[in-house]
């Protein structure tokens, strides 16, 4: 076997595989010719060892805790620019100069409000639904309101679609809250950064004024920020395989939108503080500790440890800060939950048991933590999330698009059903 090919001997024959090398990460053995070479396909549950698609936007080192946007680390980007930056950077491959993020936030901003008619879509559902189940028939209905940019062969239509997506879901998202709520909608202020912006469509009321503290705005910037791409997730998996089929771009985030939702993935946030709830009070930790090291209980704690990352994630340090500047800004010091929270938080970075599994506090434990002391319900978190990831989203969607190997996507399987057999007339069964 060469340094560039790996050799499987089956029934008998050695079948030779190319072996590509990305800019950096593991070697990838392309198996796209196994089936025609060897007639058998591979078996790999969850796609664990498996590249579907090639990619030059983001880049995770579960192992190392490092996690790059076009090659720049996501601690640089949050810590030093704004949402919007992050968005232009993911989808146009290199950060903006002064005159390009002036015209990119313009344009995204004179696209921030939605189609009148659209609101009363908002009336067909019940006020207690959940605000997810909203957005997912929201933003699936927008191809019906905005059919002129569902071209995906014409570069123009892409490019107003995916201006569309990032500005209009923070304006649909407040929407949802407003509406979940009881509360008249509050329009897009064009003068408001995009995270005041959407506090403002949150928080404000028209019978007086509202005014969006800078600690808060900057912590929802990094909140989009953080969770804006994370490589090849089941959610983003999701619109990219929508999107294989050549569903319009509004249908494809819809679907990354429903994806999102479970509680293994974008509902993970919500999760933890639903746990935090659960146990209540700092004495009745040691309790869901020990429960937690018992592998015969079903006890798990949310909001720690990671599919990819092996070592601390580094979205997980930022959101950290970010938390302990929020409660500091509005002097919450007697919340039970958030005294439960900074308990764990440091018992897990100082038990030895979560340390030798590396069961850090990751990103969703956080940021559950800081959407609730901004004053969020917990059926908002995954909403929030969807907000950020909608960049990522249409990101990946359009560099899948532009590909010219692209193909639909149809995965194998593993058949395990009954073999042939005939069928039997009711009367005889």
């Amino acid at each position: 076997m060469s340094s560039t090919a790996a050799t499987l001997d089956f029934k008998g024959k050695a079948n030779e595989f190319k072996v590509r090398q990305g800019t950096v990460g593991p070697e990838v053995i392309d198996i796209s010719s196994l089936y025609k070479d060897t007639g058998a396909f591979t078996y790999d549950p969850g796609f664990t060892s498996t590249a579907s698609c090639e990619s030059k936007i983001t880049y995770i080192d579960g192992d190392e805790g490092v996690l790059l946007h076009r090659g720049y680390p996501i601690e640089q980007l949050a810590e030093n620019g704004d949402f919007l930056e992050t968005c232009y950077l993911l989808l146009y491959g290199e950060l903006p100069t002064k005159a390009q993020k002036e015209d990119f936030d313009d344009r995204v901003t004179r696209h921030t409000m939605v189609h009148e008619q659209l609101s009363r879509f908002f009336t067909g559902f019940r006020r207690d639904a959940h605000p997810m189940a909203v957005m997912c028939g929201v933003v699936g209905a927008l191809s019906a309101f905005y059919h002129d940019s569902t071209d995906i062969s014409d570069p123009h239509h892409r490019m107003v679609a995916s201006i569309r997506l990032i500005a209009k879901m923070p304006t649909i998202a407040a929407m949802a809250y407003k509406y979940h709520i009881g509360q008249p909608f509050i329009y897009p202020k064009n003068e408001l950064s995009f995270a005041a912006n959407f506090l403002h469509m949150c928080f404000a009321v028209p019978c007086e004024d509202y005014k969006v503290n800078p600690v808060l705005a900057r912590a929802m910037e990094r909140i989009f920020i953080l969770h804006a791409d994370h490589e090849q997730n089941a959610s983003t998996s999701t619109v990219r395989l929508a999107g294989s089929s050549g569903a319009n771009p509004f249908a494809c985030i819809a679907a990354g939108i429903a994806c999102l939702w479970g509680p293994a993935h974008g509902g993970a946030n919500e999760a933890a503080l639903n746990m935090l709830a659960e146990i209540g009070s700092v004495d009745r930790i040691p309790e869901y500790i020990a429960k937690a090291k018992d592998k015969n209980d079903p006890f798990r704690l949310m909001g720690f440890g990671h599919r990819v990352y092996k070592n601390y994630d580094p979205r997980a340090k930022i959101m950290q800060k970010t938390t302990h500047e929020v409660l500091g800004e509005l002097g919450i010091k007697d919340d039970p939950l958030l005294d439960v929270a900074m308990e764990l938080e440091k018992i897990a970075l100082t038990d030895e048991y979560f340390i030798e599994k590396k069961l850090y506090p990751n990103i969703d434990f956080y940021s559950g933590i800081t959407l609730k002391a901004l004053g969020f319900p917990t059926t908002m978190f995954t909403v929030l999330f969807a907000v950020a990831r909608t960049v990522g989203w249409v990101a990946q969607w359009k560099e899948m698009i532009e590909d010219p190997s692209q193909r639909i996507g149809r995965p194998r399987q593993l058949y395990t059903g009954h073999a042939s057999r005939d069928y039997v007339p009711i009367a005889k069964r």
